[in-house]
């Protein structure tokens, strides 16, 4: 991994030993990783990261949200009922709304069931891509908002998720503590992506 993402890795690993949660790291094969770059053509920071920090059970856990990363070996289930059906059949129908070959789900929020995903389309200068959440419409059409600029800046974000909670008692999911969480939170954001700032995900 590279310096960035090593840091924001290492942040967020320390945080749940600090907080006394649970978390299971691994190390992705070179051959698995291999599959998942021809399948899905995840970027090159990304296979990085599966290679070194493979999170087999990692989940965070703040007052307004709970993300779960998506391991390797269950990176292709991850992608049904999003980019396919249970049927195994594609979703990507190349119809504006719809899910997008390029969309590539690495995470999921256990409270809400909405997808984190890379955009492999729009690939950055350091092997990385921005990271996507999205939230199904009424009329069954995909609405995104910018998570984090890179993968890497998505792993920092959830690590100063993790961290600031660590302030709000059990941080289980409450509504009282939501308006307070993402006021602190939104400026330990700016200071590392204002664009997902702006996007207002996250406040």
């Amino acid at each position: 991994m590279d310096s960035d993402l090593r840091e924001a890795v290492d942040l967020l690993r320390a945080v749940f030993e600090r907080r006394k949660l649970k978390s299971q790291w691994g190390t992705a094969s070179a051959e698995a990783i291999a599959e998942l770059k021809k399948e899905f053509r995840i970027p090159a920071r990304y296979r990085a990261f599966l290679a070194a920090a493979d999170p087999i059970e990692v989940e965070t856990v703040t007052p307004v949200e709970r993300v779960r990363l998506l391991s390797s070996e269950k990176l292709r289930e991850g992608q049904v009922g999003f980019a396919v059906g249970e049927d195994g059949a594609s979703k990507v129908t190349g119809k504006e709304g719809d899910w997008k070959k390029s969309w590539v789900v690495v995470a999921t929020s256990s409270l809400f069931g909405d997808p984190y995903f890379l955009d492999v389309a729009k690939l950055d200068a350091e092997g990385d891509c921005p990271v996507y959440v999205g939230q199904k419409t009424e009329k069954g059409t995909w609405k995104t908002t910018l998570a984090a600029s890179s993968f890497a800046s998505f792993v920092h974000i959830l690590a100063m998720s993790m961290d600031l909670a660590a302030g709000f008692g059990e941080a289980a999911f409450d509504e009282g503590d939501d308006e307070a969480f993402r006021e602190a939170l939104e400026p330990r954001i700016k200071a590392v992506d204002p664009a997902a700032v702006r996007a207002k995900h996250w406040s």
